[in-house]
């Protein structure tokens, strides 16, 4: 489902290029659950960002779906994105002018589907918020938010889920209540689900585990 090879990102500075990430071959396969875990700087956002198509790398390849994202402009990455990628941000990342059922059909419509509302109001009911599906994101507790993200990115049915700090922001009970929602729905879906994180919990909730050191990435045993 991902794979890449020798993958580098470099960025230049006032004084040299700085080189995140080094030489990195992954491969993850369909339905697969990885967790990507180092310090904060170690390059995990980065190649997160570099998997999803969200930003490009110095030279090396990236396979999502057996397609080479690399090659892809960014109009087709974000088609590719819209159907195959789910996102799970640790800032949730919800529009704060849209209630929560709105946030979850937002994508769905923009993708053309007809069934957009009873769908983001199943998946609203399958993560506990199917009582508060008019309520805005200042009305929510921040785990309330991230069920309205997590519904929202598994509503779509992507093939690949890729979540970046999902319980970053949240208390150890309320992240506890986010892991089990996220594994469930991952289970149910088949979803390949990737994720960067510090939770040693969750982390070790993964088939398997990667660690993320001064731009390198190796396979924890």
């Amino acid at each position: 489902m991902i794979k890449t090879s020798q993958l580098n990102k470099s960025v230049k500075t006032a004084e040299a290029d700085l080189q995140i990430l080094r030489g990195i071959d992954l491969e993850i396969k369909r339905g697969e659950t990885a967790a990507i875990v180092g310090t904060s700087g170690s390059g995990k956002s980065t190649l997160l960002g570099l998997l999803a198509g969200l930003d490009s790398p110095t030279d090396g390849e990236v396979h999502l779906d057996g397609t080479d994202i690399v090659l892809l402009d960014e109009d087709e990455r974000a088609v590719l994105r819209s159907q195959k990628v789910g996102f799970v941000f640790q800032s949730f990342q919800l529009l704060p002018a849209l209630t929560a059922l709105e946030n979850v059909m937002l994508p769905l419509e923009l993708a053309g589907r007809d069934d957009a509302k009873p769908l983001a109001e199943d998946y609203l009911a399958r993560v506990g918020l199917g009582e508060r599906l008019q309520h805005y994101p200042r009305t929510l507790s921040g785990g309330e938010q991230q069920r309205v993200a997590i519904a929202r990115a598994f509503a779509a049915k992507p093939l690949i889920l890729f979540a970046d700090e999902p319980t970053g922001n949240l208390d150890t009970a309320t992240g506890a209540t986010i892991i089990e929602l996220l594994f469930g729905l991952n289970e149910e879906e088949g979803t390949t689900l990737v994720l960067v994180t510090h939770d040693n919990a969750l982390a070790d909730r993964c088939q398997r585990k990667f660690v993320m050191a001064a731009g390198q990435l190796s396979e924890a045993v």
